[in-house]
């Protein structure tokens, strides 16, 4: 039966342009949306603006427009990128509509009817220069779990802690500089603390609707003790106003994620169709995609909001890891930063970099590295040089030798060809099994393939799918069609090899197309064929069938295109100091200079050593399940590691000054696994963990997508 899905990725903000990070976790929502259409599932895939909050409101005023235009103007912008990187929204919508108002509304007074929404008397930072209260994220000062400085008034970047802004020390207003001061107002609370909500949340966390990494560390959050969020903010604000509340408005985080119903609501009605009664169908996934940072708000405040005011839960919340480029943290300001509009506008392929994404990706939380070198070589090699490659060396004797018809023998009559061919011994022979077998086995793959596309193992597909065309270019190199095409009364065997190869192609095409839509449209259009689906697989090209002639589907990438790519643009340079009523002064928003990058320190190769020697040393494939600071200790990390044949060790790095415990948590790294354990003044380290360096900067080693823990390295 087909699957009823309801399918999201986290709502962008609705004041600036996308960013990659918001390419990449889109590209992945979308393979995976588009393999179940595929499949033949239903799937309504929606998304919008989030639109509300102080950042827009200020920065409206900054430009001198209103926040409606503000975000009619960024939302304009974000339909046209995201069509531009083929991404198949159903419906684009806003968080700024009369559905979420609607909704908002009708959620807040379940969830006051049901007793879980307590109003308090709260003192709150009041910056006396602009006149208004702050929001957390406008609000800077010391941790006071960690005392990192120039930490948000919500949670600190550090050491993942969440806390209240007036827990923080020595406070200052990121939009003046001005020391805030406190003032009380009535706010009301979601009681997550409630006992119900905690019971709840205990059970949905770890019933599998996570991955392992995050609904460990939820359990964390859960076992620490979970506190009453505050759902209001004070006027002035630009949102949606709470019921008979006046002067008092719902805080963005509430009504953000109410924006996927929205979406959803203003989508089927659209069509025609019942909203309430689509979400009450105990048939409909609940799926959401989502970045590390929003874990929080997506795994306990929204469940907890849907469950006791009495709808859907999510069936299943996906999170990816952040987007590096070289290994470095994406910074505009820095100039590490890859631009998704540069990169269309300068005429990359956005083709491209789904599939480099898609090579890339994997189930687990794990942060993905944008290498410019490594993304022109594997579209190179693996595109061009392998899966494309089987079309063109097929197509030209199709069409011109055949005027595009293909054979009319079935492909499984290598042993009647090969009959007819004993005249001429001179002449290439199929094999009587190797035409079948090699069908079979590009054909066999199709459940396992399809199995890594439904677990979001993208890596994992896709390294399969290029084995495939591996071996399907190995095949024609073997029988040398080239050379059966100089031989005298062979045009039936030629025509018979060049509509295997075709076929072959095909089905590899279906295998790619959630990646590649658009190549798959171009490829359909050239067999002469519908839309392909996943059961079309087994369903193999019409004997006699014509193609159309022959259009080159992928080009390869010029280096020269990547060197403009990353070229910083002339708006990412350092600007003038603003005035002071301009949010870009606040610390925060401030541009540092680029430093010019030093030459690495390579120092000389050390001594040689044996293959002996060497194979002393065992290497495994580790996890970091957990990564904490070490107190008195500028520059160690204590990590956990899962090396996946006994218990955990533990491991004193020093990488403190490059990492933090939250950017490491779920990634993979390499161990020595059979270091002598070491003494220090903090614990046993039991291990070493391997990283490259210069003297400068210090890079943590990752094995590639699909090695597990324990495995060794040889």
């Amino acid at each position: 039966m087909p699957r009823k899905l309801f399918v999201t990725t986290a709502l962008p903000y609705a004041n600036a342009p996308f960013h990659i990070g918001h390419i990449m976790e889109y590209v992945q929502a979308d393979i995976w949306v588009r393999f179940q259409r595929l499949q033949g599932h239903k799937v309504n895939f929606v998304c919008a603006d989030d639109a509300h909050g102080a950042p827009i409101m200020l920065k409206a005023e900054a430009e001198g427009v209103t926040p409606e235009e503000l975000v009619a103007k960024v939302a304009e912008s974000h339909r046209r990128d995201y069509q531009r990187f083929g991404i198949s929204f159903d419906n684009f919508y806003s968080t700024h509509s009369e559905e979420n108002r609607e909704l908002s509304a009708e959620i807040f007074l379940a969830l006051q009817k049901a007793g879980f929404i307590e109003t308090k008397t709260i003192e709150q930072f009041f910056d006396p220069v602009k006149k208004m209260f702050l929001p957390d994220r406008y609000i800077k000062g010391e941790c006071p779990k960690c005392g990192t400085k120039d930490q948000y008034g919500d949670s600190c970047e550090n050491c993942g802690a969440v806390y209240a802004p007036t827990d923080l020390k020595n406070p200052y207003s990121a939009l003046t500089g001005a020391k805030p001061v406190l003032k009380k107002s009535d706010h009301f609370f979601f009681k997550l603390s409630d006992p119900r909500c905690v019971e709840f949340l205990r059970a949905w966390t770890q019933d599998g609707k996570l991955q392992p990494e995050v609904a460990n560390k939820v359990r964390e959050w859960l076992d620490s003790g979970l506190n009453d969020w505050d759902i209001t903010r004070d006027a002035p604000y630009f949102g949606i106003e709470i019921p008979n509340a006046p002067e008092k408005y719902f805080y963005v985080w509430l009504d953000a994620p109410i924006g996927y119903l929205a979406s959803l609501r203003n989508y089927l009605e659209k069509k025609g169709q019942d909203f309430a009664k689509y979400l009450a169908d105990p048939k409909v996934e609940q799926i959401h995609f989502i970045g590390k940072d929003i874990i929080y708000f997506h795994t306990l405040f929204w469940p907890a909001m849907l469950k006791y005011s009495e709808r859907k839960v999510p069936d299943n919340v996906y999170v990816h890891g952040f987007l590096q480029l070289s290994g470095e943290k994406m910074s505009k300001s820095r100039g590490v930063s890859v631009s998704p509009q540069r990169y269309i506008d300068i005429g990359l392929n956005p083709e491209w970099i789904r599939y480099y994404f898609a090579a890339k990706l994997n189930a687990h939380v794990e942060d993905m590295d944008f290498n410019p070198d490594d993304f022109l070589a594997r579209i190179n090699s693996d595109l061009v040089g392998k899966y494309v490659n089987i079309a063109s060396r097929a197509a030209g004797f199709i069409g011109k030798r055949f005027g595009g018809v293909l054979s009319e023998e079935p492909l499984s009559a290598g042993r009647e060809l090969k009959h007819k061919m004993r005249g001429n011994l001179a002449a290439p022979v199929p094999d009587d099994e190797q035409a079948p077998a090699i069908l079979f086995e590009v054909r066999s793959f199709a459940d396992a393939i399809a199995a890594d596309y439904e677990a979001r193992e993208f890596s994992k597909a896709i390294r399969q799918i290029m084995f495939l065309a591996d071996r399907v270019n190995q095949y024609v190199d073997e029988q040398k069609p080239w050379e059966i095409a100089k031989e005298a009364g062979q045009d039936a065997a030629l025509q018979w090899f060049c509509t295997l190869y075709l076929e072959l192609f095909r089905i590899l095409t279906i295998y790619l197309k959630p990646v590649l839509p658009k190549v798959a449209e171009e490829v359909e259009e050239f067999l002469g064929l519908k839309p392909l689906a996943w059961e079309d697989v087994g369903t193999p090209l019409k004997t006699g069938h014509k193609v159309q002639p022959y259009r080159h589907l992928v080009s390869r990438i010029d280096s020269k295109q990547i060197d403009e790519l990353l070229e910083p643009p002339a708006e990412a340079k350092p600007e003038p100091p603003a005035k002071a009523s301009v949010v870009a002064e606040a610390p925060e928003f401030k541009l540092e200079p680029i430093e010019p990058p030093r030459p690495p320190v390579i120092l000389p190769v050390g001594d040689t050593i044996s293959i002996d020697d060497f194979s002393k040393i065992d290497l495994r494939i580790a996890r970091i399940v957990d990564a904490e600071l070490v107190p008195d200790a500028d520059k160690l990390l204590k990590l956990t590691l899962d090396i996946g044949i006994e218990s955990n060790r533990t491991v004193f790095a020093g990488i403190r000054t490059v990492y933090t415990p939250k950017d490491l948590i779920g990634r993979l790294t390499v161990m020595v696994a059979n270091l002598a354990p070491r003494k220090m003044r903090f614990g046993e380290s039991q291990g070493m963990v391997l990283a490259a360096g210069d003297g400068n900067s210090i890079y943590l080693l990752a094995p590639d997508s699909g090695a597990m823990p324990g495995m060794r390295i040889k």
